[in-house]
């Protein structure tokens, strides 16, 4: 007797635990879900540059010499022509005061010769000698004065002094710059672009700007030249950008730049994590269908879907791995709409 009741509670507790199993699976699972939405998707390249003179002027000496005096500082606005550095010239007027000695001779034998030549004393190739050699020392004395006045090392544009590397008692020569002059009103950005992003950037693309000087506010460009010759070294070319509207900004500073590469105002969009390979799972009357889609412009936020959902469908985020075609799902808290804006998507 006592083994009969133990075997049949012993059954009543297999078929309440079955029935419970059972009841269990014929509960739809909870899910997390999100509605895809129309909105703008964009495409964007990102580099980093830097604020430099839209015109910018290196300044260098024509001839080496030691640096006598420096006339401006850092900051000091200049005309063209205006004297920016004295170099020391005591060599070159040396230099000049010879080749004035030798040209007066030159010119004082010519003198004479073109009497004789006159009066038939001497003949006519000694007329002309006399004549070469007088043109040769008068413009040996002009190279000579010429270089006297190289002495003298003078801005080439009106501009700003942006930059100063020279200061008295430095010696100068050509290979070195002195100074760099340019226009702070007339500014541009200068972009390093990764060779693999270049097919992409085109003249006149709008750029979107960043600096941590202005937190929070973006600055619009466009791309206003792309250097055909890229450096092996880094790999990269550069961009220069022209800003559309911006605050006077000083040279050198450093920004980020995104430029835009494509865009698609009225686009399909769903949350990235909907994304499982090349399909999704949408919710359809309470069950969960995969559903084969094509991608366009993918970020880390959300994606362009071209091809496989509507706007509207309820999507099913981060879906569970053993989810299986048909289970029954119930929509849990649903994810957080995407701000309206222009999506950060496709940052390179």
């Amino acid at each position: 007797m006592k083994r009969a009741r133990f075997w049949l509670i012993a059954l009543l507790v297999l078929a309440a635990a079955a029935g419970g199993y059972f009841f269990w699976r014929g509960q739809p699972r909870a899910v997390t879900t999100a509605a895809a939405r129309i909105g703008p998707a964009v495409q964007l390249v990102y580099a980093t540059g830097f604020v430099e003179a839209e015109q910018p002027v290196s300044v260098s000496a024509r001839l080496t010499a030691p640096v006598a005096q420096v006339l401006v500082r850092e900051g000091d606005r200049v005309r063209r022509g205006e004297a920016l550095v004295l170099l020391d010239d005591e060599d070159q007027r040396s230099l000049l005061a010879q080749a004035a000695a030798q040209s007066l001779g030159a010119r004082l034998a010519e003198q004479r010769t073109l009497a004789l030549y006159a009066k038939g004393w001497v003949t006519r190739a000694a007329r002309d000698s006399a004549v070469a050699t007088a043109d040769a020392a008068r413009a040996a004395e002009a190279t000579a004065r010429a270089h006297v006045g190289q002495a003298v090392v003078r801005a080439g544009i009106d501009g700003v002094v942006l930059r100063r590397d020279v200061e008295n008692g430095d010696l100068a020569v050509p290979s070195r710059v002195l100074m760099l002059l340019g226009d702070p009103a007339r500014v541009r950005v200068t972009a390093t672009v990764d060779e693999r992003d270049v097919p992409g950037v085109h003249v006149g693309q709008t750029a979107l700007l960043s600096s941590d000087a202005w937190p929070g506010r973006i600055l619009r460009g466009h791309v206003s030249v792309l250097t055909p010759g890229g450096d092996p070294n880094q790999r990269a070319f550069r961009a220069r950008l022209l800003l559309d509207d911006a605050p006077t900004m000083p040279v050198g500073m450093t920004l980020e730049v995104n430029i835009v590469t494509r865009r698609v105002d009225h686009a399909v969009l769903v949350p990235a994590t909907a994304l499982a390979g090349d399909h999704v799972w949408v919710l359809d009357q309470g069950r969960a269908v995969s559903r084969r889609v094509r991608t366009g412009i993918v970020g880390t936020e959300e994606a362009q879907i071209e091809t496989g959902v509507r706007a509207g469908e309820t999507l099913i985020v981060t879906p569970p791995a053993d989810l299986r075609a048909g289970e029954r799902v119930a929509p849990g808290p649903p994810v957080a709409a995407a701000p309206r804006g222009p999506p950060a998507m496709g940052a390179k």
